[in-house]
């Protein structure tokens, strides 16, 4: 059985001697930075609880990946970036961090159920996002494809000289994939400009990573290959964006990779096909009444001032916000049925 996310390990060095990152610190929000925090984590919430009504009503076709519980992570993360120059990577559980990267819900929605008007056109839904206005490269649904192109990105970023960083997320059950590794090699030798984010959210789809990984440390998983790693509590918004800045100081510096393996958990089942039957609701609820980052933020917030009305008053923006996004997405078109030839192939010269 997974266990509740664990107090957080130091930066590990690779080979003794060897110049590691500072050990991180939680970040001082302003109540005004904290108060957009909450407004984001909010947003992811309420936005992927209006999706699962969506599809189990049929108006979201294939997969569909939830992101509840791990809010902390895209926010406290993304939050820490440089909008015009900084990339951003992810596997398919990725609503979460297009919203946490600001981009308008109602696009993600009318993806999300198959609509023209959708950031991908309507032809990627759930799994396939992508914004290069943004800077945002995906959404993939081949686990752990998105390390080797995040490593690419970085690639980029160097040989540029954009002074940009890639943040590349991905699962534990991805950590156990091959090409990671041939990644983390590449990217250490050529000093690449990337943050590798574990999102350790305890199950590789049904399976505990306890017992899928013979290292579960997954902030050790660099080691050999001289990359420094950090283990964070990924349910804390503010423990989230302060490894942010310190993962952020140590690439820009020209040091190289490091790793970030923020432990989360997903409420949810791994898709919304998933029922969970793995773990018990008693170490699911465990994790809300304990753990929750959005309560977490919540909390601080009060003792800031911030009065339940307020808070309230939020709440009720969010949910309009949300209900308008699925209101556009059922509005508005599917594609038209010559948009399946177009896209397709890039001609560079």
């Amino acid at each position: 059985m997974a266990k509740a996310p664990a107090k957080p390990r130091a930066a590990v060095p690779a080979t003794p001697n060897r110049e590691r990152p500072d050990e991180p610190q939680l970040y001082k929000a302003s109540k005004a930075e904290l108060l957009e925090f909450y407004k984001q984590m909010l947003l992811i919430r309420r936005f992927e609880e209006k999706a699962g009504q969506l599809y189990g009503l049929g108006f979201i076709g294939g997969f569909c990946h939830l992101y509840i519980g791990q809010e902390a992570v895209a926010v406290g993360q993304q939050s820490a970036l440089d909008g015009e120059k900084d990339s951003v990577i992810t596997g398919y559980r990725d609503h979460g961090h297009m919203l946490a990267y600001g981009i308008d819900p109602k696009l993600i929605m009318a993806e999300l159920t198959g609509r023209a008007a959708g950031i991908s056109k309507g032809k990627g839904g759930s799994m396939h996002m992508f914004s290069t206005e943004k800077k945002f490269y995906g959404g993939h649904g081949i686990v752990g494809a998105q390390v080797s192109l995040g490593t690419g990105l970085a690639f980029q970023h160097k040989y540029s000289e954009d002074g940009g960083v890639c943040l590349a997320y991905f699962g534990d059950g991805a950590a156990n994939q091959g090409q990671v590794y041939e990644s983390f090699n590449m990217a250490e030798l050529w000093k690449l400009p990337i943050i590798y984010v574990i999102e350790n959210n305890q199950y590789a789809m049904g399976t505990s990573v306890n017992r899928a990984s013979a290292e579960d440390q997954l902030y050790r998983r660099g080691e050999s290959f001289r990359i420094p790693g950090i283990q964070i509590d990924g349910m804390d918004v503010l423990a989230a964006r302060g490894a942010a800045e310190e993962a952020l100081a140590w690439v820009r510096a020209g040091k190289g990779p490091i790793i970030l393996e923020m432990k989360t958990y997903r409420y949810r089942g791994h898709s919304m096909s998933d029922p969970a039957k793995y773990r018990s609701r008693d170490e699911v609820q465990a994790v809300r009444d304990k753990s929750d980052p959005i309560e977490h933020c919540k909390k601080l917030l009060e003792a800031e001032g911030v009065k339940e009305d307020e808070l309230k008053t939020i709440e009720q923006e969010i949910r309009k916000v949300v209900n308008e996004a699925a209101d556009f997405a059922e509005s508005t078109p599917e594609p038209e049925p010559g948009e399946l030839y177009t896209d397709v192939l890039v001609e560079s010269y």
